[in-house]
């Protein structure tokens, strides 16, 4: 049934679920964001966790950078839901997708109108408390007219090239200093001096392995000559000697690289390490090269992120090896990233290929971990799941940011909302309302962490190794014999990637749920086809899945859902203990699609996307409180696509000890419950 989300009409009153009290503004405002214990903190020492989104622009009517009179109104917008970091990317665009000025042939300029925009949206986002993550390359389409040689056989932001070769480091310093060194005119601060820029990425998801394919000779050549230097600096004569026997290279030849990867399997152990550590010590030179950049030459003082861990069909050491000289440590991750459009599966069956899996691999023991790019993409009839289970492990694993993929401003204040971009969650009439209960869930800290760390080391030679191994029995963690039920269970780090082996693990016995060592959050697949995720602490409570088949009771909250797969999560607004709550926050959602969407029908592939109004499949059913301390009353007042009330308040009726609601009367994905006592 038709419900859609109205940001315009909300600006215009107060809303019940408005959980920007949640920030601290304005962003900064007590100093610069450093790392205390393996945490982000303020200057005072005070810990901070950043809940946010990506800014982008895919999807039709969006726009990465909104017009000056739309900064305040989206900033607004933002706060609302509980973002308190945005991530910039492909700022490094040609106008008017990102700040390059498109009037020249080169990529050496940035569009004064477009930096003004950024500017002021930047501003506005500060004062409601929301930090900057600033990514400095992401999509930059190098050309000819910047002297990069063979720009045209480039992928977007020259992934690979631009870590090695001499003109694109210059060209992204350069952009470094156009970006951070300019003086915001609305804060009166250069970025380098703005407390509420608390990261810098390098680059994004940009990385060497061995087999890199060089995108021409040109780069090859350049490669393979780097590659020769190092050798006569990190070998001796007689291994450079069998280096060439192995490669099949005559005596006064270079020393050729690993063509592809699927070659550098079949390659003998000294010509793969060789290369394994050519192209670390590269990539750790580069990392350390613009973090000395932007920390000596441009004397920012923003904490810097070198690259996000990645792509876990392969092994992510390689890329932690090389980038854990930074500040902190990032990963990405997607459940079943939409290649094609096919209609897919639910997260919740399988638990030990979650993103919740996936991501834990990736963090290192005295370092921040964040998880700066995350979905679970539409369309997919459950990709409701995906926030509200994120936010409960991001914090029984300790984790200090998640910042969702993505939110596209739209240009057009007469927009009708629909869900244009499978990543895109700025129109998702369940993924908004989910986002702002993760708010409550997360920056609250409302799981606790684990109280036991399971950490795992590696050699050097097990880093590089680990590429070797196959993915269909070593996904993700790339760790022969690491139970992949420990992340669901304990917190996971990794202790060293230059120590020794680590040891064996023990999987405690699972019987019919994987339960955190905290005892607040259960993933149940007793039925294989119908996962269920629990959360069940003072402030949140949740039943995430197929809760239907499982009739689960929580310590406050029950449900009987009348639709086969829902999330319902209920949270504490006045950040009391549920049971003793006066205003909560219900999310209640399902299956969401566009109007005129269709599929093939075998339901394989999207045949047409649809569009407006985007359709959600709404929650029925009853919902039961307990222990609710002193109620004399409890209603259910629906909300509507503004966050405003909408429909007749509900009143609950109470029996054998619980105060009973219905769901769906009203078309909604969100309400709020009031506690009158």
């Amino acid at each position: 049934m038709p419900f859609t989300l109205d940001h315009r009409r909300a600006a215009l009153a107060a809303s019940p679920a408005d959980v920007s009290s949640l920030l601290d503004a304005p962003a900064g405002k007590h100093g610069f964001v450093r790392v205390k214990d393996g945490h982000l903190a303020t200057e005072g020492g005070q810990r901070i966790r950043f809940w946010g989104v990506n800014i982008t622009d895919w999807s039709p009517g969006s726009r990465q950078i909104p017009s000056k009179e739309d900064a305040a109104f989206w900033a607004a917008t933002l706060a609302r839901f509980g973002v308190n970091c945005v991530r910039f990317q492909f700022l490094d665009l040609k106008e008017p997708r990102g700040l390059i000025d498109n009037q020249r042939p080169d990529t050496r300029a940035l569009d004064p109108e477009q930096v003004d925009r950024e500017d002021l949206f930047i501003a506005e986002l500060e004062k409601r408390g929301i930090y900057v993550d600033f990514n400095l390359l992401v999509g930059r389409p190098f050309q000819s007219a910047d002297d990069v040689q063979d720009a045209g056989m480039l992928r977007e932001g020259a992934k690979g090239t631009s870590i090695f070769d001499r003109r694109m480091i210059e060209l992204q310093k350069e952009y470094a200093q156009q970006l951070l060194d300019h003086l915001n005119p609305y804060t009166k601060r250069k970025y380098t001096d703005d407390p509420a820029v608390a990261l810098i990425e390098i680059n994004n998801e940009n990385a060497l392995n061995v087999g890199y394919r060089a995108p021409s000779p040109f780069y090859l050549i350049e490669l393979t000559g780097m590659y020769n230097d190092w050798l006569a600096r990190h070998r001796t004569p007689d291994e450079i000697s069998q280096l060439r026997r192995i490669a099949g290279i005559e005596s006064d030849k270079p020393v050729t690289l690993i063509a592809t990867k699927g070659k550098a399997a079949a390659s003998p152990p000294e010509r793969f390490h060789a290369e394994a550590e050519f192209y670390n010590d590269v990539q750790r030179n580069y990392f350390d090269e613009m973090e000395k950049y932007l920390k000596e030459d441009l004397r920012s003082k923003s904490l810097v992120i070198a690259t996000a861990d990645h792509s876990h069909a392969n092994s992510g050491y390689p890329i932690l090896l090389a980038a854990s000289s930074a500040d902190l440590i990032d990963g990405h991750d997607y459940w079943e990233h939409p290649e094609s459009y096919v209609r897919k599966s639910p997260m919740v069956n399988d638990p030990l290929h979650s993103t919740v899996v996936d991501l834990s691999r990736s963090a290192i023991a005295g370092k921040p971990y964040t998880v700066s790019e995350v979905n679970n993409p539409f369309p997919n009839d459950y990709d409701s799941e995906g926030i509200p289970i994120l936010a409960a492990y991001g914090l029984l694993q300790d984790w200090d940011g998640i910042m969702w993929y993505t939110f596209e401003p739209k240009a057009d204040a007469a927009w009708k909302p629909y869900v244009g971009d499978p990543f895109d969650i700025s129109s998702d009439p369940v993924k908004m309302p989910e986002l702002a209960a993760g708010a409550l869930l997360f920056l609250r800290g409302d799981v606790a962490k684990a109280h036991t760390t399971v950490e795992r080391s590696y050699s050097r030679e097990q880093a590089f190794d680990s590429m070797l191994l196959p993915e269909a029995t070593e996904r993700p963690f790339f760790t022969p014999g690491f139970p992949l039920t420990l992340p669901l269970q304990h917190e996971v780090r990794v202790s060293s990637l230059q120590g020794g082996p680590t040891k064996a693990f023990d999987a405690a016995a699972v019987t019919d749920a994987i339960v955190s060592d905290t005892g607040q959050l259960a993933w149940y697949t007793s039925h294989p086809q119908e996962g269920l995720v629990t959360i069940d602490t003072p402030r949140t409570q949740a039943l995430i899945g197929f809760a239907r088949a499982y009739n689960k009771q929580l310590s406050n909250l029950a449900a009987v859902p009348e639709n086969s797969f829902c999330t319902i999560q209920l949270s504490s607004l006045d950040g009391r203990a549920i049971g003793e709550s006066s205003r909560m926050l219900l999310v209640a959602g399902g299956t969401v699609r566009n109007s005129g969407e269709r599929w093939n029908t075998a339901g394989t592939d999207v045949t047409e996307w649809g569009g407006f109004p985007t359709l959600i499949e709404p929650v029925t059913g009853t919902i039961t409180l307990r222990q609710i301390q002193g109620a004399k009353a409890i209603s259910l007042q629906a909300l509507d696509g503004a966050g405003q009330p909408v429909g007749e308040k509900i009143s609950a009726a109470f029996a054998n000890g619980g105060w009973s609601l219905s769901l769906g009367d009203t078309v909604t994905s969100w309400y709020e419950v009031t506690v009158s006592r």
